[in-house]
């Protein structure tokens, strides 16, 4: 394991460790379904999708930054800026990719049926924010590695943007409740803990909102930001309606079949 390694594996155990405490001490909601139950099989998808993106990209998106530096493809290894530019902007456009990426595995069918295995969790807590199914993970792999081409992006700003989105899933999916006023003024800035969860709303009108994972910019800048859902924090209905919550529903082999099985095809 390289040094890179090491510390997106510190950076990932610290932030979990930190905020699967905070939820532990001051849940901000109570669970359907135990702790262990949602844990076991959210955790399993984890070490499934990690697995699934090693094998379809081995070199990991580091390494496809290094070849196209190498090989001088894409608009930062064409046209001559400051590296420190070259960083800021690659982080920037990757993370709008991101939000747009999360709005079309609302909008088309069968994106919406990988991703649906992420907001069927009747319960958001840090393991949500890495509950993907793993042919997610690979297809979101894609994107990011062809925007990284397009860009020719420095393996700086992917290093960095990649330890930023992994801790910002856990951070904004915990289940803590910051105090109203210092919430909002972080979600000037930062998608907090609420407005994510208006986000994994049962209504289409709210889960349709609130797409980014880091800051609140993309969805003031697209008209999908929503400061407030028509329920208090304290009862908003989460998940999908079409799967209460159930231990047969959060294990490890119904979370990998559920895109595979009949139910609706889009998030409205």
């Amino acid at each position: 394991m390289d040094d890179t390694s090491f510390i997106r594996l510190g950076v990932f155990a610290g932030v979990f460790v930190t905020m699967a405490a905070l939820e532990a001490w001051l849940p901000a909601r109570r669970a359907a379904l135990r702790k262990r139950t949602r844990w076991q099989g959210n955790l399993a998808m984890v070490v499934l999708g990690a697995l699934a993106a090693r094998v379809v990209l081995p070199a990991t998106l580091a390494g496809v930054a290094m070849w196209a530096g190498d090989q001088s493809v894409g608009l930062f290894n064409q046209i001559s800026v400051h590296p420190f530019v070259a960083v800021a902007l690659s982080m920037l456009l990757l993370d709008v990719a991101i939000y747009w990426q999360h709005r079309l595995f609302h909008a088309v069918p069968l994106l919406w049926r990988l991703h649906k295995v992420h907001h069927a969790d009747s319960h958001t807590d840090t393991t949500t924010g890495l509950r993907f199914h793993p042919l997610e993970i690979v297809l979101s792999l894609f994107v990011k590695a062809a925007v990284i081409i397009l860009l020719g992006a420095p393996v700086m700003a992917v290093l960095i943007f990649e330890i930023a989105l992994n801790a910002f899933s856990i951070f904004n999916h915990a289940n803590i409740r910051l105090p109203q006023r210092w919430d909002d003024r972080l979600a000037l800035v930062l998608i907090t803990q609420r407005l994510h969860r208006i986000h994994h709303s049962q209504h289409s009108r709210e889960t349709n909102r609130n797409f980014g994972f880091s800051v609140t910019w993309w969805d003031r800048l697209f008209g999908s930001y929503t400061p407030r859902a028509a329920q208090s924090d304290e009862m908003l209905d989460i998940g999908l309606k079409e799967y209460p919550p159930s231990s047969s529903s959060a294990g490890i082999l119904a979370l990998l079949s559920m895109p595979f099985k009949p139910g609706k095809t889009k998030s409205d």
